[in-house]
């Protein structure tokens, strides 16, 4: 069964920067597309940004390009995203989820999700 575990958030002042983590754990992970969602209070889950099984080709929200970085570490089953120029509506709870083969930008497509991690940016 697969298990995710994020990690890295907390409250940061807009501007800040934080790096995010996501654990996977019951597959062999190097074969799966990763990528990180986020809910802010009272929306639907969105799609941040995603990246292929090898690495090579990464996707994301225009709401983040050019701020965040998605990458990953398949030796280790993780997946990362350095967020940096944080701002107030980046506040939310982040959630990361993995594909066989690329990952959906709806959420809606993925019935498991781990417990994410809250990231709260203060203005």
């Amino acid at each position: 069964q697969v298990q995710l575990v994020e990690s890295g958030g907390r409250l940061v002042q807009a501007g800040g920067s934080l790096r995010l983590s996501c654990a996977a754990s019951g597959r062999t992970f190097s074969n799966y597309a990763m990528g990180w969602f986020r809910q802010a209070p009272g929306k639907e889950r969105r799609f941040v940004a995603a990246i292929t099984r090898n690495g090579a080709t990464t996707y994301y929200a225009d709401s983040v390009k050019g701020r965040f970085t998605i990458s990953r570490d398949s030796a280790k089953n993780t997946v990362y995203l350095q967020m940096n120029s944080l701002k107030p509506e980046d506040t939310a709870v982040y959630y990361c989820n993995v594909d066989p083969e690329l990952i959906a930008t709806n959420a809606g497509q993925y019935h498991y999700w781990g417990q994410g991690t809250q990231v709260t940016v203060s203005s």
